[in-house]
């Protein structure tokens, strides 16, 4: 008789909560049409403009699938600081992250009741792991947020996607208008936005809704019209027309 292999008991299916999961805040249309095109397809890249709702759906589809226990764990990870600097910081890994990841903590608390989120992350449940942290490792029945993705390099995305275990999903956020790197060809991220056309189950989504204050939009538009026109912005703050395009 074969023996059998030792991951066929993983395929096993999980127990899944009858009742749907109840939280304090309600996807709107666009944001329920994005989660149902992120369960239907394993990366799924989250684009769009500062206050556009993305680490909110992705902490939505995270937290709805672990507590309905289709992954074992949400893992979170962005861009920071090198693996050397952060041996500096005091505290362990998890205190050491915070400042960072306080933003999407804080997208957890507006959905979810504040105290059972901690003890997620207490028990290991919501897991951070620097971008400089992940080589090497798989991640296997786990959601993946990647957020702040826009300043991911090309070299740090394809050793992030190719951390993607069996059963796992991932979600890419990030708006290609705002990245720190020094050229915005060298983001990973526009990158792989682009080559959503080409692979199979993955699939690049841009929402388009301000969740923010109305004139949060007003000013992103007014930057990209100045950017458009070739104003230069100094740190002082005064401003100079590019020559090539007076």
């Amino acid at each position: 008789m074969a023996s059998k292999h030792h991951t066929d008991d993983v395929y096993r299916p999980k127990r899944i909560p009858k009742n749907p999961i109840k939280f304090k805040l309600q996807l709107n249309d666009e944001q329920k049409e994005a989660k149902a095109t992120i369960l239907e397809n394993t990366v799924t890249l989250l684009g769009g403009s500062a206050g556009s709702g993305k680490t909110l759906l992705a902490c939505n589809v995270a937290l709805d699938g672990l507590l309905r226990r289709q992954y074992d764990k949400i893992i979170i990870t962005r861009p920071t600081v090198s693996k050397e600097e952060i041996g500096f910081l005091p505290g362990d890994l998890r205190e050491k992250m915070d400042p960072w990841v306080q933003p999407i903590y804080q997208n957890f608390f507006q959905l979810y009741d504040k105290a059972k989120v901690e003890k997620l992350i207490e028990d290991g449940k919501i897991e951070i792991v620097p971008v400089s942290f992940m080589r090497g490792r798989t991640f296997l029945d786990s959601m993946i947020i990647v957020d702040e993705a826009q300043n991911v390099t090309h070299e740090q995305m394809e050793m992030i996607t190719s951390r993607l275990g069996l059963r796992s999903k991932m979600m890419v956020c990030g708006d290609a208008q705002q990245t720190d790197l020094k050229k915005k060809s060298d983001s990973g991220f526009k990158f792989l936005y682009a080559a959503a056309r080409k692979i199979k189950n993955l699939e690049a989504i841009t929402l388009t809704t301000n969740h923010r204050n109305e004139i949060v939009e007003d000013l992103l538009e007014y930057y990209q019209e100045a950017i458009d026109k070739g104003i230069s912005i100094t740190t002082s703050g005064s401003y100079s027309y590019n020559s090539k395009n007076s």
